[in-house]
């Protein structure tokens, strides 16, 4: 049935009333939805702090190598790189607070079973899968479809300060999970990650709205109210489809293999091999978890900087930069690690936290500007490149440290991954100019 439009000044029944015409909110809700959205990140964020402070614990109790520990890590990096696109098409279909709900009880669920558990298969299932799969819906793409429905200015800004959500919830639960680790075992600290995820759910469905249509709103920085869409079915289809078109161009592989280098020196290396690598030349595992959270810290103050960087600089060179600089850091850090914090180590954590993320705003930036209408499940599908790249090396470190006895060769390896992801960012030309019509 054809939908009518109700006439200026009506107010149709169960509609969310619009403001009255000619004025504008003091203060747009569009702000309000990005504190909810980062509060939710924040609090998922838990999650994510855990694997780099279970494989020593882990591997104590039950004798599993640091390769089968790493697989499990690795499967769940990996599950929340393929699951972004996904959920970036099912929160078109669904709406986001049905996705992120959904996702939190998922990643509740899985890491409340970890606690019983006690065969390396139940690692996999239990963190690898079903935490794999409810963060993988909370991913970037979740703060990328927001940014895009809701802001229309500050668009780099609010980017950054999203991303960087997840480091503030690093900063909250690392150094609680490792005093939890250290004095409790890892059990407390994974029922931890469960209460989080949980105690999110219930702002996600009070606070958190679709769209700005929801509220009689026009995004933040536009003039006109924007119509809500319709549903868009077949979330799956359309993922596959926009990856189909993606694929024929070459900025979507130079983005994908750039920020897979980028999960390979983040999430997969650092976020989960740091603190048994410190733990192996003397560190206590509080002492390397509390540096992680520095890294956190810093990382921002390095995102915002770069949102902010992004709305006034060249995505692409950016980028280079900031993969240049990481680089450099990586092939200091084996001469840096030592049973106690030395100076040199506290400039590499502020150093590293500064670029952590700081290449995901001009990253989405580049989607939206080649993609348009689909970058956010475009990034989606970037994303999944980035967790491939972490899920690679987080199993290879495991395995590097089995054979060699250190992660150096890891630390070395990254570093010139990194160098070659600020040649490939040079490479992405900038979309041409459509002129306008006459």
């Amino acid at each position: 049935m054809a939908q009518t439009t109700p006439e200026p000044g009506v107010h149709s029944p169960g509609a969310p009333a619009a403001p009255a015409p000619g004025r504008r909110p003091r203060f747009h809700r569009a702000w309000s939805v990005a504190a909810v959205t980062f509060v939710t990140i924040v609090g998922a964020a838990a999650f994510a702090s855990l694997p780099g402070l279970l494989i020593e614990p882990l591997h104590e109790e039950f004798d599993w190598s640091h390769g089968t520990i790493g697989f499990a890590v690795s499967v769940n990096l990996a599950l929340y790189g393929l699951t972004a696109p996904f959920a970036a098409a099912l929160m078109d279909r669904f709406g986001i607070r049905r996705v992120v709900a959904v996702a939190l009880t998922v990643i509740a669920a899985g890491s409340l079973a970890t606690v019983w558990m006690t065969a390396a298969w139940q690692l996999v299932l239990f963190w690898g899968v079903l935490v794999g799969l409810g963060s993988g819906s909370m991913a970037l793409a979740f703060a990328a479809t927001v940014t895009n429905r809701w802001f229309v200015a500050r668009r780099g800004l609010v980017t950054g300060v999203l991303t960087a959500a997840g480091a503030s919830g690093q900063l909250v639960f690392l150094p609680l999970l490792s005093w939890l680790v250290e004095d409790h075992g890892w059990r407390p600290a994974a029922v931890t990650v469960a209460l989080s995820a949980l105690a999110v759910v219930p702002f996600v469905r009070l606070l958190l709205r679709d769209h700005p249509a929801d509220v009689g709103l026009a995004p933040y920085g536009a003039a006109d109210v924007v119509p809500k869409p319709a549903p868009v079915p077949g979330a799956a289809r359309r993922a596959v489809t926009v990856l189909a078109s993606a694929a024929r161009t070459g900025p979507f592989w130079l983005l994908a293999g750039t920020f897979a280098i980028c999960g390979a020196s983040t999430n997969g290396l650092v976020k989960t091999h740091f603190v048994p690598a410190a733990h192996d030349h003397g560190m206590p595992i509080t002492a390397a978890a509390s540096l992680l959270a520095v890294i956190g810290v810093f990382d921002v103050v390095g995102t915002v900087a770069s949102g902010w960087f992004t709305d006034r600089f060249e995505a692409r060179r950016l980028l280079a930069v900031y993969y240049a600089l990481r680089g450099v850091s990586l092939l200091f850090l084996p001469m840096l690690l030592a049973p106690s914090v030395q100076p040199p180590m506290v400039f590499f954590i502020v150093f590293y936290g500064l670029d952590w993320v700081a290449t995901v705003p001009p990253t989405i930036a580049l989607c939206r500007e080649h993609y348009g209408e689909d970058s956010a499940i475009v990034f989606g599908w970037v994303l999944a490149s980035h967790q491939v790249g972490a899920a690679v090396v987080a199993f290879a470190g495991g395995v590097a440290r089995d054979l060699f006895g250190s992660y150096d060769v890891v630390w070395y390896a990254s570093g010139a991954l990194c160098a070659a992801a600020a040649l490939m960012s040079l490479v992405i030309r900038r979309r041409p100019a459509v002129p306008a019509l006459a």
